[in-house]
């Protein structure tokens, strides 16, 4: 892992990306190129095409046009199938609803986001990242159970449980505090450049901008 994080590698590159909800809404991205460890922050207001340029990234979304690199596989050409493996052995999404399992502990939370992208459970690496996000006494505890900010750690340890080469967070401040907020943004930047992982971060959020100098603002 600490040399993964130490090699310079092209993680995420798009080109020309364009899509329309039906025609209506049409939207024209700029194209985007990030290395293992950096961090992009594009910001932009209400229905300027934040999420769904995140969505794209994902590939929960299929663009009308343009290409969509990640690491070395262009994923507009993968099948549905092989999406969808790709995505949970490469992405890791912090979405703004953390659809969490209710009935699982902190722990089985992460760990389950592991055994079905991999079919593995990676305890032993669960465990590892729940500590170092200041978990270690939470595992155990349902999510429900814990505060806002414990639950976007435990979203943000679910998303790099599986070390992706890309890291995507939508809106991962705007529900937290400013001393949360900051927390937050410090570890998602931390943690991936620790990882080795590219990180996206979308948010209409004002105290993040000058938390990161790469930005991008939808017009």
């Amino acid at each position: 892992m600490q040399a993964l994080a130490e090699m310079t590698l092209v993680m995420i590159q798009t080109k020309n990306l364009a899509f329309s909800y039906n025609g209506k809404a049409n939207f024209n991205f700029p194209d985007i190129s990030l290395n293992s460890g950096e961090v992009l922050l594009i910001t932009g207001g209400s229905g300027k095409g934040k999420t769904t340029l995140l969505h794209l990234l994902g590939g929960l979304l299929k663009a009308q046009s343009g290409s969509i690199r990640i690491g070395d596989v262009n994923i507009e050409t993968l099948s549905n199938k092989n999406l969808d493996k790709f995505r949970g052995e490469n992405i890791g999404l912090i979405l703004q609803q953390s659809h969490f399992v209710e009935a699982f502990s902190v722990f089985e939370n992460v760990v389950l986001s592991s055994w079905l992208a991999t079919g593995r459970k990676a305890d032993e690496k669960a465990k590892l990242l729940l500590a170092e996000l200041g978990l270690s006494d939470q595992i155990h505890k349902l999510t429900s159970r814990l505060s806002i900010g414990q639950q976007q750690r435990v979203s943000i340890a679910r998303a790099l449980v599986n070390e992706p080469q890309l890291l995507l967070a939508d809106e991962p401040t705007s529900s937290l505090d400013d001393e949360n907020a900051y927390k937050v943004a410090d570890l998602l930047s931390q943690l991936s450049k620790e990882y080795g992982a590219a990180l996206i971060i979308v948010t209409h959020d004002q105290r993040l901008k000058d938390r990161f100098s790469n930005q991008i603002t939808l017009a």
